[in-house]
Protein backbone atom coordinates (compact mmCIF):
# COMPACT_ATOMS: atom_id res chain seq x y z
CA UNK A 1 0.00 0.00 0.00
CA UNK A 2 2.78 2.42 0.99
CA UNK A 3 4.61 1.61 -2.24
CA UNK A 4 1.50 2.34 -4.30
CA UNK A 5 1.10 5.71 -2.56
CA UNK A 6 4.78 6.51 -3.12
CA UNK A 7 4.54 5.61 -6.81
CA UNK A 8 1.44 7.77 -7.14
CA UNK A 9 3.18 10.72 -5.48
CA UNK A 10 6.23 10.29 -7.72
CA UNK A 11 4.00 10.21 -10.81
CA UNK A 12 2.25 13.40 -9.71
CA UNK A 13 5.59 15.12 -9.04
CA UNK A 14 6.89 14.20 -12.51
CA UNK A 15 3.74 15.55 -14.11
CA UNK A 16 3.87 18.81 -12.21
CA UNK A 17 7.54 19.39 -13.04
CA UNK A 18 6.39 20.41 -16.53
CA UNK A 19 4.10 23.15 -15.18
CA UNK A 20 5.69 26.31 -13.81
CA UNK A 21 5.92 30.04 -14.21
CA UNK A 22 8.64 30.97 -16.69
CA UNK A 23 11.20 33.63 -15.84
CA UNK A 24 9.43 36.09 -18.14
CA UNK A 25 6.33 35.86 -15.96
CA UNK A 26 4.41 33.79 -18.52
CA UNK A 27 2.93 30.67 -16.97
CA UNK A 28 3.86 27.45 -18.77
CA UNK A 29 2.14 24.06 -18.50
CA UNK A 30 3.04 20.73 -20.03
CA UNK A 31 0.73 19.18 -22.60
CA UNK A 32 1.23 15.78 -20.97
CA UNK A 33 0.01 17.20 -17.65
CA UNK A 34 -2.91 18.89 -19.38
CA UNK A 35 -4.02 15.53 -20.80
CA UNK A 36 -3.25 13.23 -17.87
CA UNK A 37 -3.70 15.39 -14.75
CA UNK A 38 -5.74 18.49 -15.67
CA UNK A 39 -7.03 18.85 -12.10
CA UNK A 40 -3.47 19.55 -10.96
CA UNK A 41 -3.28 22.76 -13.03
CA UNK A 42 -5.77 24.96 -11.19
CA UNK A 43 -3.04 26.97 -9.43
CA UNK A 44 -1.17 27.55 -12.71
CA UNK A 45 -4.38 28.58 -14.47
CA UNK A 46 -5.26 31.00 -11.69
CA UNK A 47 -1.78 32.49 -11.87
CA UNK A 48 -2.16 33.00 -15.63
CA UNK A 49 -5.82 33.99 -15.98
CA UNK A 50 -6.66 35.46 -12.56
CA UNK A 51 -7.23 39.09 -11.69
CA UNK A 52 -4.17 39.73 -9.52
CA UNK A 53 -2.04 42.66 -10.76
CA UNK A 54 0.75 40.50 -12.23
CA UNK A 55 -1.57 38.22 -14.23
CA UNK A 56 -0.93 38.43 -17.96
CA UNK A 57 -4.05 36.62 -19.11
CA UNK A 58 -2.00 34.22 -21.25
CA UNK A 59 -0.68 30.69 -20.70
CA UNK A 60 1.81 28.59 -22.67
CA UNK A 61 1.35 24.90 -23.46
CA UNK A 62 4.66 23.16 -24.11
CA UNK A 63 5.83 19.58 -24.79
CA UNK A 64 3.33 19.33 -27.65
CA UNK A 65 3.15 16.33 -30.01
CA UNK A 66 5.89 16.43 -32.68
CA UNK A 67 3.38 17.05 -35.48
CA UNK A 68 2.71 20.59 -34.20
CA UNK A 69 5.89 22.32 -35.49
CA UNK A 70 5.34 20.67 -38.89
CA UNK A 71 1.77 22.00 -39.09
CA UNK A 72 2.83 25.44 -37.90
CA UNK A 73 5.73 25.96 -40.30
CA UNK A 74 3.80 24.63 -43.30
CA UNK A 75 0.82 26.96 -42.86
CA UNK A 76 2.74 30.09 -41.87
CA UNK A 77 4.87 29.84 -45.01
CA UNK A 78 1.67 29.52 -47.03
CA UNK A 79 0.47 32.75 -45.40
CA UNK A 80 3.48 34.50 -46.92
CA UNK A 81 2.87 32.88 -50.31
CA UNK A 82 -0.80 33.85 -50.36
CA UNK A 83 0.00 37.47 -49.49
CA UNK A 84 2.41 37.55 -52.45
CA UNK A 85 -0.12 36.35 -55.02
CA UNK A 86 -1.22 38.88 -57.60
CA UNK A 87 -3.94 41.12 -56.26
CA UNK A 88 -6.51 39.93 -58.78
CA UNK A 89 -5.99 36.35 -57.55
CA UNK A 90 -6.28 37.31 -53.87
CA UNK A 91 -9.47 39.24 -54.61
CA UNK A 92 -11.12 36.03 -55.85
CA UNK A 93 -11.18 34.87 -52.24
CA UNK A 94 -12.69 37.99 -50.64
CA UNK A 95 -16.18 37.61 -49.12
CA UNK A 96 -17.78 41.05 -48.58
CA UNK A 97 -21.13 39.45 -47.70
CA UNK A 98 -19.64 38.06 -44.50
CA UNK A 99 -18.21 41.49 -43.59
CA UNK A 100 -14.82 40.07 -44.63
CA UNK A 101 -15.07 37.41 -41.89
CA UNK A 102 -14.30 34.57 -44.31
CA UNK A 103 -11.57 34.32 -46.92
CA UNK A 104 -9.02 37.05 -47.62
CA UNK A 105 -9.23 40.50 -46.03
CA UNK A 106 -6.86 43.45 -46.33
CA UNK A 107 -7.43 47.10 -45.49
CA UNK A 108 -11.06 46.57 -44.40
CA UNK A 109 -10.70 46.40 -40.61
CA UNK A 110 -10.64 49.68 -38.69
CA UNK A 111 -7.86 49.86 -36.08
CA UNK A 112 -6.88 53.03 -34.22
CA UNK A 113 -9.57 54.88 -36.18
CA UNK A 114 -8.27 54.09 -39.67
CA UNK A 115 -8.22 51.17 -42.15
CA UNK A 116 -5.59 48.64 -41.16
CA UNK A 117 -3.25 48.12 -44.10
CA UNK A 118 -0.46 46.73 -41.93
CA UNK A 119 -1.65 43.14 -42.15
CA UNK A 120 -3.64 40.80 -44.36
CA UNK A 121 -5.80 38.01 -42.98
CA UNK A 122 -7.32 34.75 -44.18
CA UNK A 123 -10.34 33.68 -42.13
CA UNK A 124 -11.99 30.26 -41.96
CA UNK A 125 -13.59 27.81 -39.56
CA UNK A 126 -11.10 24.92 -39.50
CA UNK A 127 -13.59 22.55 -37.85
CA UNK A 128 -16.76 23.03 -39.94
CA UNK A 129 -16.91 24.06 -43.61
CA UNK A 130 -20.67 24.66 -43.68
CA UNK A 131 -22.20 25.38 -40.25
CA UNK A 132 -25.24 23.23 -39.39
CA UNK A 133 -27.59 25.92 -38.11
CA UNK A 134 -31.11 27.14 -38.85
CA UNK A 135 -31.10 29.05 -42.19
CA UNK A 136 -32.67 32.11 -40.56
CA UNK A 137 -29.97 32.16 -37.87
CA UNK A 138 -27.29 31.70 -40.51
CA UNK A 139 -28.64 34.63 -42.50
CA UNK A 140 -28.84 36.84 -39.40
CA UNK A 141 -25.26 36.04 -38.38
CA UNK A 142 -23.44 35.54 -41.68
CA UNK A 143 -20.05 36.76 -40.29
CA UNK A 144 -20.24 33.98 -37.69
CA UNK A 145 -22.02 31.18 -39.56
CA UNK A 146 -20.72 31.76 -43.08
CA UNK A 147 -19.38 29.03 -45.37
CA UNK A 148 -15.65 28.69 -45.74
CA UNK A 149 -13.98 30.18 -48.82
CA UNK A 150 -10.94 28.15 -49.92
CA UNK A 151 -8.39 28.84 -52.65
CA UNK A 152 -8.50 26.65 -55.74
CA UNK A 153 -6.56 23.47 -55.04
CA UNK A 154 -4.32 24.07 -58.08
CA UNK A 155 -3.55 27.74 -57.27
CA UNK A 156 0.17 28.13 -57.91
CA UNK A 157 2.43 28.47 -54.82
CA UNK A 158 -0.37 27.77 -52.30
CA UNK A 159 -1.12 24.13 -53.09
CA UNK A 160 -2.39 22.33 -49.99
CA UNK A 161 -3.61 25.58 -48.36
CA UNK A 162 -6.97 24.22 -47.18
CA UNK A 163 -5.48 21.02 -45.74
CA UNK A 164 -2.70 22.93 -43.96
CA UNK A 165 -5.18 25.44 -42.51
CA UNK A 166 -7.44 22.69 -41.20
CA UNK A 167 -4.60 20.58 -39.80
CA UNK A 168 -3.20 23.41 -37.71
CA UNK A 169 -6.60 24.82 -36.77
CA UNK A 170 -7.95 21.49 -35.57
CA UNK A 171 -4.79 20.82 -33.61
CA UNK A 172 -5.04 24.16 -31.80
CA UNK A 173 -8.78 23.64 -31.23
CA UNK A 174 -8.21 20.22 -29.64
CA UNK A 175 -5.54 21.55 -27.28
CA UNK A 176 -7.79 24.52 -26.47
CA UNK A 177 -10.67 22.20 -25.58
CA UNK A 178 -8.36 20.30 -23.23
CA UNK A 179 -7.38 23.59 -21.63
CA UNK A 180 -11.01 24.69 -21.33
CA UNK A 181 -11.73 21.52 -19.37
CA UNK A 182 -8.80 22.19 -17.07
CA UNK A 183 -10.03 25.78 -16.59
CA UNK A 184 -13.51 24.76 -15.45
CA UNK A 185 -12.76 24.31 -11.70
CA UNK A 186 -11.14 27.76 -11.61
CA UNK A 187 -13.62 29.59 -13.83
CA UNK A 188 -16.69 28.03 -12.18
CA UNK A 189 -16.03 30.12 -9.05
CA UNK A 190 -16.61 33.29 -11.09
CA UNK A 191 -19.40 32.38 -13.53
CA UNK A 192 -22.60 34.38 -13.08
CA UNK A 193 -24.56 31.28 -14.13
CA UNK A 194 -23.32 28.25 -12.17
CA UNK A 195 -24.86 25.89 -14.73
CA UNK A 196 -22.44 27.00 -17.45
CA UNK A 197 -19.43 24.93 -18.44
CA UNK A 198 -16.48 26.46 -20.27
CA UNK A 199 -15.92 23.39 -22.49
CA UNK A 200 -19.63 23.29 -23.37
CA UNK A 201 -19.66 27.01 -24.17
CA UNK A 202 -17.12 26.44 -26.95
CA UNK A 203 -18.89 25.65 -30.21
CA UNK A 204 -17.48 23.99 -33.29
CA UNK A 205 -19.99 26.00 -35.36
CA UNK A 206 -18.52 29.38 -34.40
CA UNK A 207 -14.81 28.53 -34.27
CA UNK A 208 -12.87 31.02 -36.37
CA UNK A 209 -9.20 30.99 -37.30
CA UNK A 210 -7.21 33.91 -38.64
CA UNK A 211 -4.04 33.37 -40.64
CA UNK A 212 -2.08 36.62 -40.55
CA UNK A 213 0.57 38.19 -42.76
CA UNK A 214 2.11 41.40 -41.39
CA UNK A 215 3.58 43.39 -44.24
CA UNK A 216 7.22 44.50 -43.93
CA UNK A 217 7.60 47.73 -41.96
CA UNK A 218 9.21 49.57 -44.86
CA UNK A 219 5.95 49.22 -46.78
CA UNK A 220 3.47 50.19 -44.09
CA UNK A 221 5.00 50.60 -40.66
CA UNK A 222 6.80 53.41 -38.81
CA UNK A 223 10.49 53.07 -38.01
CA UNK A 224 11.16 56.41 -36.36
CA UNK A 225 11.97 56.99 -32.71
CA UNK A 226 8.43 58.16 -32.00
CA UNK A 227 7.00 54.78 -33.05
CA UNK A 228 3.94 53.77 -31.01
CA UNK A 229 3.96 50.51 -29.09
CA UNK A 230 1.12 49.15 -31.25
CA UNK A 231 2.68 50.06 -34.59
CA UNK A 232 2.04 46.66 -36.28
CA UNK A 233 -1.35 45.91 -34.70
CA UNK A 234 -3.37 48.27 -32.51
CA UNK A 235 -4.24 47.50 -28.89
CA UNK A 236 -7.38 45.38 -28.68
CA UNK A 237 -9.13 42.54 -26.90
CA UNK A 238 -10.37 39.41 -28.63
CA UNK A 239 -14.10 38.86 -28.27
CA UNK A 240 -13.74 35.08 -27.90
CA UNK A 241 -13.75 32.98 -24.72
CA UNK A 242 -10.21 31.75 -25.39
CA UNK A 243 -7.82 32.51 -28.24
CA UNK A 244 -5.12 30.06 -29.29
CA UNK A 245 -1.95 31.68 -30.63
CA UNK A 246 1.01 30.26 -32.55
CA UNK A 247 4.48 31.69 -32.30
CA UNK A 248 5.12 33.99 -35.26
CA UNK A 249 7.79 33.43 -37.87
CA UNK A 250 9.63 36.28 -39.57
CA UNK A 251 10.53 35.96 -43.24
CA UNK A 252 12.92 38.07 -45.28
CA UNK A 253 11.99 38.63 -48.90
CA UNK A 254 14.89 37.93 -51.25
CA UNK A 255 14.60 38.96 -54.90
CA UNK A 256 14.23 35.88 -57.07
CA UNK A 257 14.55 33.52 -54.08
CA UNK A 258 12.31 31.78 -51.59
CA UNK A 259 11.82 33.74 -48.35
CA UNK A 260 14.30 33.07 -45.57
CA UNK A 261 13.37 32.61 -41.91
CA UNK A 262 15.16 35.29 -39.88
CA UNK A 263 15.05 36.78 -36.38
CA UNK A 264 12.53 39.58 -35.68
CA UNK A 265 13.47 42.91 -37.28
CA UNK A 266 14.19 44.32 -33.82
CA UNK A 267 14.57 43.01 -30.25
CA UNK A 268 11.51 45.10 -29.44
CA UNK A 269 9.38 43.55 -32.21
CA UNK A 270 6.50 41.30 -31.24
CA UNK A 271 3.51 40.76 -28.97
CA UNK A 272 2.84 43.09 -26.03
CA UNK A 273 0.28 42.56 -23.25
CA UNK A 274 -0.98 44.76 -20.44
CA UNK A 275 -1.09 42.90 -17.16
CA UNK A 276 -4.18 43.06 -14.98
CA UNK A 277 -2.32 45.75 -13.04
CA UNK A 278 -1.68 47.83 -16.18
CA UNK A 279 2.01 47.09 -16.75
CA UNK A 280 3.14 46.66 -20.35
CA UNK A 281 4.97 43.37 -20.94
CA UNK A 282 6.61 41.92 -24.05
CA UNK A 283 5.60 38.28 -24.37
CA UNK A 284 7.55 35.74 -26.41
CA UNK A 285 5.91 32.47 -27.48
CA UNK A 286 8.55 29.78 -28.11
CA UNK A 287 8.24 28.15 -31.56
CA UNK A 288 7.37 24.75 -30.08
CA UNK A 289 4.64 26.12 -27.78
CA UNK A 290 1.04 27.22 -28.11
CA UNK A 291 -0.34 30.17 -26.16
CA UNK A 292 -3.92 30.75 -25.05
CA UNK A 293 -5.29 34.06 -23.82
CA UNK A 294 -8.62 35.20 -22.43
CA UNK A 295 -11.24 37.08 -24.45
CA UNK A 296 -14.17 39.37 -23.77
CA UNK A 297 -16.79 36.62 -23.82
CA UNK A 298 -15.11 35.12 -20.74
CA UNK A 299 -15.05 38.55 -19.11
CA UNK A 300 -18.77 38.94 -19.75
CA UNK A 301 -19.85 35.49 -18.49
CA UNK A 302 -18.00 36.24 -15.24
CA UNK A 303 -19.37 39.82 -14.98
CA UNK A 304 -15.84 41.21 -15.15
CA UNK A 305 -14.39 39.02 -12.40
CA UNK A 306 -12.08 37.50 -15.01
CA UNK A 307 -10.81 39.88 -17.64
CA UNK A 308 -9.94 39.85 -21.33
CA UNK A 309 -6.30 40.31 -22.31
CA UNK A 310 -5.36 43.67 -23.92
CA UNK A 311 -2.61 43.10 -26.47
CA UNK A 312 -0.91 44.60 -29.52
CA UNK A 313 1.99 43.95 -31.89
CA UNK A 314 4.97 46.25 -32.31
CA UNK A 315 7.23 46.62 -35.34
CA UNK A 316 10.19 47.81 -33.27
CA UNK A 317 13.11 49.96 -34.33
CA UNK A 318 14.26 48.24 -37.50
CA UNK A 319 17.82 48.11 -38.72
CA UNK A 320 18.21 46.50 -42.12
CA UNK A 321 14.90 44.71 -41.62
CA UNK A 322 12.95 46.55 -44.27
CA UNK A 323 11.87 43.40 -46.12
CA UNK A 324 10.93 41.30 -43.09
CA UNK A 325 7.32 40.18 -42.72
CA UNK A 326 5.60 38.49 -39.77
CA UNK A 327 3.38 35.41 -40.17
CA UNK A 328 1.19 33.96 -37.45
CA UNK A 329 -2.08 32.16 -36.70
CA UNK A 330 -4.85 32.71 -34.14
CA UNK A 331 -7.87 30.54 -33.35
CA UNK A 332 -10.90 32.10 -31.64
CA UNK A 333 -12.90 29.68 -29.49
CA UNK A 334 -16.35 31.02 -28.70
CA UNK A 335 -20.03 30.23 -28.00
CA UNK A 336 -23.00 29.92 -30.31
CA UNK A 337 -24.87 33.14 -31.07
CA UNK A 338 -27.89 32.28 -28.89
CA UNK A 339 -25.75 31.84 -25.76
CA UNK A 340 -26.43 34.58 -23.20
CA UNK A 341 -23.13 35.97 -21.91
CA UNK A 342 -24.42 38.98 -19.95
CA UNK A 343 -27.70 40.48 -18.79
CA UNK A 344 -27.93 42.56 -21.97
CA UNK A 345 -26.23 40.43 -24.62
CA UNK A 346 -26.08 37.06 -26.28
CA UNK A 347 -22.82 36.19 -27.97
CA UNK A 348 -24.50 37.03 -31.28
CA UNK A 349 -25.62 40.54 -30.29
CA UNK A 350 -22.24 41.22 -28.67
CA UNK A 351 -20.40 40.11 -31.81
CA UNK A 352 -22.48 42.46 -33.95
CA UNK A 353 -21.40 45.37 -31.73
CA UNK A 354 -17.75 44.37 -32.13
CA UNK A 355 -18.09 44.18 -35.92
CA UNK A 356 -19.69 47.63 -36.00
CA UNK A 357 -16.65 49.03 -34.18
CA UNK A 358 -14.22 47.60 -36.73
CA UNK A 359 -16.04 47.49 -40.08
CA UNK A 360 -17.95 50.30 -41.74
CA UNK A 361 -20.00 47.74 -43.69
CA UNK A 362 -21.38 46.28 -40.45
CA UNK A 363 -22.89 49.63 -39.47
CA UNK A 364 -25.38 49.61 -42.34
CA UNK A 365 -26.67 46.05 -41.95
Amino acid sequence: MARRILRSMMSLTRALQGSRAMSTGVVSISYQTLVSLPSSLETCIEEAFGSHPQALGIILVKDLPPVYPIYRERLLKLAYNFAHLDEDIREKYVDPGSIYSYGWSHGKEIMNGRPDTLKGSYYANPIVDVPDVNPAVKAAYRPIYGDNVWPDKNETSIEGFEEAFKDLGRFVFDVGCQLAGACQPFVSKYLTDASLSVPELISTQTAKARLLHYFPPSENGPTTEDETIDSWCGFHKDHSLLTGLCSAIFLREEAGMDPTAVPPPSPTSGLYIRTRGGDLTKVSIPPDCLAFQTGEALELVTAGKLRATPHCVRVGQTQGGANISRETFALFMQPDTHQRISESDTFGSFSKKVLEEHYEEARVI
